[in-house]
């Protein structure tokens, strides 16, 4: 009786295993993330000498843009913010493998990511990318990941990858790109102009962005990782800056909320930078944390003057390479 309740679920696990670790796949809704951390990760391996990553959510990319802040600083910088559900400890797990002594990194990190838990991240896009293609950082994480990575699918991912699948066999055409503008070399994103934020501006009227308590941001599961993560830059020569993302000017972050961010940064050692500023909701593009392209650009010139005071000079090595 044992034998034939063990032997089918062993089997069906076995099944779950090959036809989710390598048959099934969602190449255009996790093929997307996985395109741009590799994309990422690649100019950084390819940079030689000193450089600056932003590590971010999607504000990141959105709001933040390299390719201004590179030649302003004299240093080679990647944009690697991906998105807010992508965990944090993945990332920082992925770049620390690149990461060398005189390198900096700068965290804007959203609010929600201070105070999403463990649970949550567990189960989140980067489980099933890194359970389909990514087994070596997948090792490298708690087995609370591992669990979670390997128990990510289920009958809607299956109907998903299906789909995907043969879209992309049919030579479908992602719209994203027409719509919500591309990403340059330097991993930023770009295209997301004011005009075509226009059809966004009634949704974002009526936004109402969620701050997370002071007390949250204290105790978070986010906040433990960003903490381990600058004790682990500070052992090897690696400075971390923290940062804020932007908001509107209407809703700005409280100041209670704003000092325990701070305090995260501060009290593991790092550097942190408060731009004090705030916009109206015209200079968004889709969302409270994605600036349009106009507002990028100028957010970007005030980081690199604030990151220039707080570091110094940052000078990259000679003949220092960075792909394009």
């Amino acid at each position: 009786m044992t034998r034939r309740i063990i032997l089918p679920c062993l089997a069906s696990l076995v099944v779950y295993i090959a036809m989710f670790g390598f048959v099934l796949d969602r190449p255009l809704s996790l093929g997307m993330f996985r395109w741009q951390l590799d994309a990422r990760l690649a100019r950084g391996a390819s940079i030689e000498g000193p450089k600056l990553v932003i590590i971010a959510g999607s504000n990141g990319p959105y709001s933040h843009r390299c390719e201004i802040m590179e030649p302003l600083l004299g240093v080679a910088c990647v944009n690697a913010g991906v998105a807010v559900g992508i965990g944090l400890d993945y990332l920082f797990a992925r770049w620390r493998k690149l990461l060398h002594p005189g390198d900096v990194v700068y965290l804007p990190i959203e609010e929600a990511q201070f105070t999403r838990t463990n649970a949550t991240a567990a189960v989140g896009p980067d489980g099933a990318i890194m359970f389909r293609d990514d087994w070596e950082t997948l090792a490298m994480l708690t087995p609370e990941r591992w669990l979670g990575a390997t128990f990510s699918f289920g009958p809607r991912a299956a109907l998903m990858s299906l789909i995907e699948m043969t879209l992309t066999w049919s030579g479908f055409q992602d719209p994203r790109g027409v719509d919500r503008g591309s990403t340059n070399a330097w991993g930023d994103h770009v295209g997301h102009t004011p005009a075509r934020g226009e059809r966004n501006a009634a949704r974002l009227a009526v936004m109402e962005p969620y701050h997370q308590t002071a007390s949250a941001i204290v105790l978070g599961d986010g906040s433990a990782v960003i903490r381990d993560f600058i004790l682990w830059a500070g052992k090897h020569g690696v400075r971390v800056v923290g940062g804020l993302p932007a908001g509107f000017a209407d809703s700005p972050i409280p100041d209670d909320t704003k000092a325990a961010i701070r305090e995260v940064f501060t009290s593991a050692g790092a550097d942190f930078i408060d731009l004090a500023d705030h916009y109206p909701r015209s200079a968004f593009f889709d969302t409270p944390d994605h600036l349009n392209e106009v507002a990028q650009i100028a957010r970007s010139r005030m980081v690199a003057a604030r990151l220039a005071t707080v570091l110094g000079p940052v000078s990259a090595a000679p003949g220092q390479a960075a792909s394009r």
